[in-house]
């Protein structure tokens, strides 16, 4: 016996720290997602946001340069040139500049490349022509082939153009650039160095197409589909899990550009990612560790456990055994032992808290039972309604559907109490408490607010909700309008239904409940036995 409590004990602590291992893990594992979720959508922020703010700047620089006397008034190409020269040095993103006449022919450049060249039938100066214009990443086969490219990689470029005019207000020019977008990659680098931890987090720059912009370089020009793009907002950040087109699991965090300033953006959407397997590692560890605590303690406690259990396990195995009949609901007592002092005083304090417990439950029962029903009738009060309304609510919210509250009055109930005394009208409130429930529907409610007056709740759907309820009343009418056998004779009873529809009729269970019962008002003075429900014109103030 001391061998099999010293195992059970070791497998016990084993399977405790197992479970406790595994909740750890998927709490963290819930925690380490929250937070990496958290950071790729701020990171994805970070980006885009710099992205916009970078392209607004050269767009303002370009701005300010076409403001210049120089390019208003074009006689000196040189000094034009210098001026190009002077801002890419400063500014090594833009890779190339220049200044081309109202036709389109390049007057003065950076580094003097495309000069004498017409660009007329470019994007970058027939959209510059008109205003300013800032164009979406793409190719430029000639300038890459004029340009310097250490890397050898296929060169994209972004454009910026703008139209000069003179003092006259006629062009004189267009000011156009291309901006390298290995300007990009460089920001992504920048948001990534100040934490180490980000090395496993990848970079995505999805066009407005869809296709990756930038990215793993086996991945760049592929069209991207995620749902949860197509759920984002301009300027809004999100993360989820999401399956990508090879087959794995990531968070994923995406921001969608919004612009900066007078720069609408280009519709760029920033995605950064990491593979579940990385994100959980800390978690899988974690529980590694706890698992190997855990074997570790099951050994030292199946030990203490086998010392100790010679002594306490047969008395102690008679009150576990009647506990677990206790548990399993069975009618048992705790036995009284006999042994150590110890054990026969806790044989006789859980026998006296075991009993005292069952009293405390049986009379909270039957309190909660006199306080939430009618004594009468048995049906639920006041009390219950105001409890079971909120929980009808959400009730309702969930399943997308309406309530219909139902206020009910009978008809010639009192003339039978006044006639025939109160035990008779006693009678009859049980009958009609008795027929109302059998007009309900699983999971609506009736109730007595006192007297002869009734409240039943409905759960309708939200298309014809008022014909549903309409139903229900017209069928509770002609139940409690059926003749009443009572001791002192058969009786004849009416009802009256006012009815109302929440959140249609007020988006206040409170109001509506009102509005039912001015529209039982209404039933009662237009010739009882019937039902009315509320009309718009009649909305609570």
């Amino acid at each position: 016996m001391r061998s099999h409590i010293a195992l059970f004990i070791a497998i016990l602590v084993s399977l405790l720290c197992a479970l406790l291992g595994s909740l750890i893990s998927q709490h963290s594992s819930q925690q380490i997602r929250q937070n990496v979720g958290g950071d790729l959508a701020e990171v994805s922020f970070a980006m885009v946001d710099r992205l916009d703010r970078d392209m607004a700047s050269r767009a303002a620089v370009l701005k300010v340069l076409g403001n210049l006397q120089a390019l208003r008034n074009p006689q000196d190409t040189g000094e034009i040139r210098r001026l190009l020269d002077s801002l890419q040095q400063e500014m090594p993103s833009i890779s190339w500049i220049g200044f081309t006449d109202p036709q389109g022919l390049v007057l003065a450049s950076s580094n003097g490349v495309l000069e004498g060249v017409s660009i007329a039938q470019r994007p970058v100066y027939l959209q510059g022509r008109d205003g300013l214009f800032i164009g979406d990443v793409h190719d430029a086969v000639l300038l890459a082939n004029l340009l310097p490219n250490p890397t050898g990689e296929a060169m994209k470029f972004v454009d910026i153009s703008l139209p000069i005019h003179g003092s006259d207000g006629n062009l004189v020019g267009v000011l156009a650039s291309h901006l390298s977008w290995a300007w990009a990659d460089e920001v992504r680098r920048s948001i990534l160095a100040p934490s180490q931890d980000r090395h496993l987090v990848e970079f995505f720059v999805i066009g407005q197409d869809r296709n990756i912009l930038l990215g793993p370089r086996a991945m760049i020009g592929q069209k991207l589909e995620l749902p949860v793009l197509g759920e984002l907002q301009p300027g809004q950040s999100r993360w989820k899990i999401q399956r990508w087109p090879d087959g794995k699991e990531y968070l994923t965090g995406l921001t969608l550009s919004q612009g900066y300033q007078d720069y609408p953006g280009l519709g760029w959407t920033v995605v950064a990612r990491q593979s579940l397997e990385q994100a959980y590692a800390p978690a899988y560890e974690l529980r590694s560790d706890i698992i190997v605590l855990g074997a570790g303690l099951a050994v030292i406690f199946a030990f203490l456990g086998w010392m100790i259990s010679g002594y306490f396990t047969r008395p102690l195995q008679d009150i576990a055994s009647a506990a677990d009949h206790l548990s399993a609901g069975e009618a048992t007592e705790i036995p009284e032992l006999q042994g150590s002092r110890e054990v026969r005083q806790l044989s006789h304090s859980i026998r006296h808290l075991v009993e005292s417990l069952t009293q405390q439950q049986t009379a909270l029962g039957v309190m909660e039972s006199l306080a939430h029903h009618d004594a009468l009738t048995g049906l639920p009060n006041r009390i219950a309604l105001e409890k079971f309304l909120p929980m009808a609510q959400q009730r309702s919210r969930l399943l997308q559907g309406c309530l219909a509250l139902l206020y009910l009055d009978l008809d010639g109930f009192k003339p039978i109490n006044d006639t025939h005394g109160h035990a008779a009208g006693d009678q009859l409130l049980a009958e009609v408490a008795q027929r109302l429930r059998h007009c309900l529907r699983e999971g609506d409610m009736v109730a007595r607010l006192g007297g002869d007056e009734f409240v039943m709740v409905l759960l309708v759907p939200e298309q014809d909700a008022q014909r549903h309820a309409q139903l229900v009343a017209e069928r509770t009418i002609a139940a409690l309008g059926m003749p009443i056998t009572l001791e002192v004779g058969q009786v004849n009873i009416g009802c009256s239904v006012g009815g109302a529809i929440w959140p249609q009729d007020h988006d206040n269970l409170g109001n509506v409940l009102q509005l039912a019962d001015l529209a039982l008002y209404q039933a009662k003075h237009g010739g009882r036995n019937c039902a009315r429900f509320h009309q718009p014109a009649a909305d609570l103030s």
